[in-house]
């Protein structure tokens, strides 16, 4: 649980804990330098329908702003076709359609070895006169898969809908888009309960360092060629050539989270294409490293203390005493119903868990009163859920991918006496989440087998139309100061501020029937409101 994971899992955190739902992908794509691997057992691929799309004409877009790209990639046909399952089967007479768009391995070579990203699609249902062609969405994560996400989130998108396609990808990296996967189940569960994520002498810090490291070099191995290539820059590039390929002379996005990073460096790159763009749950533009750890660490220490505020508790007092508690836990792990122990980094991982959602502040209240009186199932299930393990001990991707990504776009990583000396200043912001966040500014990436970008794209996008961005007052992963950071980052007169004053992760479909008409306005009309308009927290 680094602040990688915290700044951009939450949209995926969020889906575990409030939807449940089949999981739909994309048949499988082969690396450059590795063989695909065979569909799982009554998966098969997607066979192209009947309404495929003609390719686009060779115009204005990809063809003139990468005149280097071949023929073969800008006028390449979408197969939309049968989804495979990759968890359950999607219902009959399912709407989904899924594809697989082609993208260069590297653009800097682009005319190299190529890597499919994975598409799926909806059709708008409105009158084909009103429509106003495809919204993209990125979920967040990073690592997050789009694929399996947007089917999940899709019945709150009904009045978009209505006018668009609606259409995810998983990045590249991510699951259907050559997934990169660093360790098995065995060793990732054998890490969580060996390695302390706050190591508290020179043996733990050994350990975690050294199992920092080894994850690295499993990325390195799985994914090949393609570790370097997964940074938010190239994906930004692919969002290019996928508005191309879906016939849209601009690019129509809605972006949570990491996606406000991946939406803004899209503007940056091609503001003449950039379309309505509405940005949830901002990325703040000018932290590095360190500053991303320090806004985590005052974020989640906010909505720690506004919970505690909400059961009636002193938010100093109600924190010494979880941070007591952690300790404890630390020297004498909690047992549970299933047999496995709750160490300090999973109790510190659910607490975290729940801060997302304010729906979720009731199952922390009960999660903490059972480790209290000694028992970390809770807790631990918790965990679970955010760590994308289920009941059989199989773990999910997203992390891998998650981390892949961040340390492409952060090369410049503190050392691990840098991250010693700054563990004072963390543990000041933050007592319960502060050393955490502090000694992952060095072990997120520590030996990192690949070269990140020098320097990741900025977000300025002058000639932009305007873009929305949206921020809640009590977010603890994307603390809302970055929201007004990037609005005035993107220019004047392009980025729009719409404050939400409320709790968790992310405005639209919170509860706010406010921020849910504004964002609607915007995508629907092209209606953006005043810079600096704000929304309180309604409840439908």
């Amino acid at each position: 649980m680094m602040p990688g994971r915290l700044l951009r899992a939450a949209a995926l955190l969020l889906a575990g804990l409030l939807t449940a739902t089949a999981t739909l992908g994309c048949s499988a794509e082969e690396r450059p330098d590795a063989k695909a691997p065979p569909p799982a057992d009554g998966d098969t691929p997607s066979a192209p329908d009947a309404t495929a799309s003609a390719a686009p004409a060779r115009g204005p877009g990809v063809a003139e702003g990468d005149p280097s790209l071949p023929m073969k990639l800008t006028d390449q046909r979408l197969h939309w076709g049968r989804c495979a399952a990759r968890t359950a089967p999607p219902a009959p007479g399912s709407a989904w359609r899924c594809a697989t768009l082609r993208v260069p391995l590297d653009y800097a070579e682009p005319r190299g070895d190529t890597l499919g990203i994975a598409l799926i699609k909806t059709a708008a249902t409105g009158p084909k006169d009103r429509r106003i062609g495809s919204l993209l969405f990125n979920f967040g994560g990073s690592g997050g898969s789009g694929v399996d996400m947007l089917p999940s989130f899709a019945p709150g998108y009904e009045r978009l809908r209505a006018r668009y396609d609606l259409v995810s990808f998983d990045p590249r990296g991510v699951a259907g888009s050559s997934g990169i996967r660093c360790r098995d189940d065995r060793r990732i569960a054998a890490a969580e309960a060996r390695v302390d994520l706050t190591p508290d002498d020179t043996a733990e810090e050994k350990t975690y360092f050294e199992d920092a490291a080894d994850f690295g070099r499993g990325c390195a191995e799985d994914a090949g060629s393609l570790l370097p290539h997964v940074g938010t820059a190239e994906a930004a590039r692919d969002l290019d050539l996928l508005r191309h390929a879906l016939g849209d002379p601009s690019l129509h996005y809605f972006g949570i989270s990491y996606g406000t990073q991946l939406g803004a460096a899209y503007a940056h790159l091609f503001p003449d294409r950039a379309g309505r763009l509405a940005l949830d749950a901002a990325v703040d533009p000018e932290a590095d490293v360190i500053g991303h750890a320090k806004n985590q660490a005052r974020g989640f220490q906010r909505a720690l203390e506004n919970y505690l505020r909400s059961e009636g508790r002193d938010p100093g007092q109600g924190s010494r005493r979880i941070a007591a508690l952690l300790e404890r836990i630390d020297r004498r792990p909690l047992p549970t119903a299933s047999g496995r122990k709750l160490t300090e980094s999973l109790a510190l991982t659910g607490i975290v868990t729940t801060l997302y959602s304010e729906r979720s502040w009731p199952r922390l209240t009960e999660a903490l009163e059972q480790a209290e009186r000694g028992s970390g199932t809770a807790l631990l299930r918790l965990a679970d859920s955010y760590n994308d393990r289920d009941e059989q001990g199989r773990y999910g991707t997203q992390s891998h991918a998650q981390r892949a990504i961040s340390c492409a776009d952060d090369p410049g990583r503190p050392t691990p006496e840098e991250a010693r000396k700054l563990l004072p200043e963390f543990r000041g912001i933050s007592p319960v989440f502060g050393e955490f966040l502090g000694w992952d500014t060095a072990g997120w990436c520590h030996e990192w087998p690949a070269d990140g970008v020098p320097e990741p794209p900025g977000v300025a996008a002058e000639g932009a139309s305007p873009v929305l961005v949206v921020g809640t007052t009590g977010d603890p992963a994307t603390p809302y100061e970055g929201a007004r950071r990037l609005a005035d980052g993107l220019g004047e007169g392009v980025g729009v501020l719409l404050t939400h004053r409320g709790e968790g992760h992310g405005a639209y479909g919170s509860g706010s029937r406010c921020v849910d008409r504004t964002v609607d306005a915007y995508l629907l009309d092209g209606t953006a409101p005043k810079d600096g308009t704000e929304c309180a927290a309604d409840r439908r």
